[in-house]
């Protein structure tokens, strides 16, 4: 269970968890009509093993989805996470 709360800052085009201690864990997307390019994750490295990456990501994809858009994976995590998960396949957008 994730202990974070999702924040999203839709002007600044990307989605955090506050870690709490001053830092923050981020994916920046770029938004094209009803597609979210997912450009870069970032955790702080004094949180990296957390399995902060991967909670964020499926925070991220779940949140997309109710919002009834779709994703390109551009960023090598974002990339791997829904080849490992392919349960988010179907939110990628066609042609990717």
């Amino acid at each position: 269970m994730n202990r974070y709360t999702l924040q999203h800052n839709e002007a600044a085009q990307y989605y955090a968890f506050d870690l709490g201690d001053d830092s923050r864990a981020v994916i920046e997307y770029e938004r094209c009509g009803d597609v979210c390019h997912l450009t870069h994750t970032y955790v702080p490295e004094s949180h990296q093993g957390e399995g902060l990456a991967a909670a964020l990501t499926e925070a991220v994809l779940s949140d997309l989805r109710d919002r009834g858009l779709r994703v390109v994976p551009e960023c090598s995590y974002a990339i791997t996470y829904i080849r490992r998960h392919p349960e988010w396949a179907s939110l990628v957008a066609d042609g990717q």
